[in-house]
């Protein structure tokens, strides 16, 4: 039967399926394993995940090299593992090291089209950043994320600075790193759009933090998103001048009880012309605990940053993407739709229960074109309400587990329930078929999951 249909037919079937159902249907017979390995446009933007390279033989290599594979994450790997991957996979663009085990990366300079690289979670010291030097004038993203470093912040700001080409930067680490201040590497970073840094060390954020040293008077950075990962520091507006570009704001607030002041206010004063804001008030426990936490612990430990009511008024109007997982009330929706009336994107996710804003969404945001919540606390009514948001066309359900046994609250299956598969279905078919539901995602491979 497969025979008798011509192969573009089969390749256009195959392009509308998922990377899980494309490596299902290799398996099926060796003509669509042939196809699909051969036909390069199919895997583009695929990602592997590789650890104990000793168990994949010269068949597996050669399907991944025949798919032109990009992006791969390896695990627990070691500096020969890099000379192998390199000898299969030699255009490697993307490359995650994911639990370095030694303390350096030299061979990384075989690599010569690498353009995206991620270090995290070494349990090993690296001696220092030199393995980047090699790559200064390929390299475009940088994430160095739970890695300990042995080398000086000097060392670190010099050898982050020679990577001209970066356009995005993260370094997320424990504390232990002391930066007094971001305009050294700034100045040197002239591409650098996306920016994603941990602030624990700062407590006051100095006039000069984000002003690159060969900049005068009101100079604005080309930064368009920034991420702050565990703020909770005092902010200027002049502090601020140089961020005037910036259209996406993420800030990770702290674990700590909040003080008299709201900062953001200061932040949303002074950036008029957000298009994309994300808060989150950090909580004590990581995400996966809270499957095991009632609503009522999870409030009385979520207590990182001020509450939605504390900064409502001063959102920006522009604001077309909103994350809030906060502390959060129904009336503070009803200040957040009057000042951003054309919000298009909303992930709302509050400490509390979120049962009773559910059914505000499709009066207060009209324009919503995509939206993701928690379900388990919402009514079947309330949920199936989302149908009035007439431009939905993507809906993600968070919380997509459920416990099989009441009796068992330690019995978690992470898969969606029964009901939410009846909710989903019945929402879809109220729609129309026009809202598209997911029930689980997967971020980007090379990402760390700080944000």
């Amino acid at each position: 039967m497969a025979l008798q249909l011509p192969a573009e037919l089969w390749l256009k079937v195959f392009s509308f399926l998922s990377w899980r159902d494309k490596l299902s249907m290799r398996c099926t017979c060796s003509y669509f394993r042939h196809l699909l390995d051969k036909s390069r446009p199919l895997w583009r933007g695929f990602s592997v995940v590789l650890q104990n390279l000793s168990r994949y033989n010269r068949s597996f290599w050669r399907s991944l090299a025949q798919r032109h594979v990009g992006n791969v994450l390896l695990r627990s790997g070691k500096r020969k593992h890099l000379k192998q991957l390199h000898a299969w996979l030699p255009s490697l663009c993307g490359l995650r090291l994911d639990d370095w085990r030694e303390g350096g990366v030299d061979d990384l300079r075989l690599f010569r089209q690498l353009q995206r690289l991620s270090v995290t979670s070494c349990s090993i010291p690296l001696r220092n950043l030199d393995f980047l030097f090699p790559l200064s004038q390929q390299l475009t993203q940088l994430s160095l994320c739970n890695v300990q470093l042995t080398c000086s912040a000097s060392h670190l700001l010099a050898t982050v600075g020679q990577l001209t080409c970066l356009t995005s930067l993260l370094l997320h680490h424990d504390g232990s790193l002391r930066v007094p201040s971001l305009s050294g590497v700034l100045a040197h970073l002239s591409e650098l759009t996306h920016l994603s840094w941990t602030m624990i060390t700062y407590r006051t954020l100095p006039h000069d933090f984000f002003s690159p040293a060969h900049h005068t008077g009101d100079a604005a950075l080309q930064l368009l998103d920034l991420q702050l990962l565990n703020y909770d520091a005092v902010v200027t507006q002049e502090t601020l001048q140089p961020l005037s570009r910036l259209r996406s704001l993420s800030v990770f607030h702290l674990y700590s009880v909040p003080g008299p002041t709201c900062h953001l206010q200061t932040w949303l004063t002074s950036l008029p012309h957000l298009t994309n804001l994300s808060i989150h008030g950090e909580c004590l426990f990581p995400p996966f605990v809270f499957v095991y936490l009632s609503i009522s612990l999870m409030s009385a430990y979520s207590i990182g940053g001020h509450p939605l009511a504390s900064y409502a008024d001063f959102l920006p109007t522009s604001l077309l993407s909103l994350t809030l997982c906060v502390d959060l009330q129904p009336n503070d929706l009803r200040v957040v739709s009057a000042r951003a009336p054309q919000l298009e994107h909303l992930h709302l996710e509050p400490w509390s229960s979120s049962s009773d804003l559910i059914r505000l969404l499709p009066q207060l945001f009209p324009h919503l074109k995509t939206l993701r919540i928690r379900h388990q606390h919402v009514s079947d009514d309330d949920f199936l309400q989302l149908q009035r948001l007439r431009r939905l066309d993507t809906l993600e359900v968070l919380d997509s587990y459920y416990r099989p046994d009441p009796s068992d609250p330690s019995r978690v299956i992470f898969e969606p329930s029964p009901r939410l598969l009846r909710l989903t279905s019945d929402l879809q078919r109220l729609t129309n078929h026009r809202v598209r539901v997911i029930t689980s995602s997967h971020g980007d491979l090379l990402s760390c999951h700080c944000v």
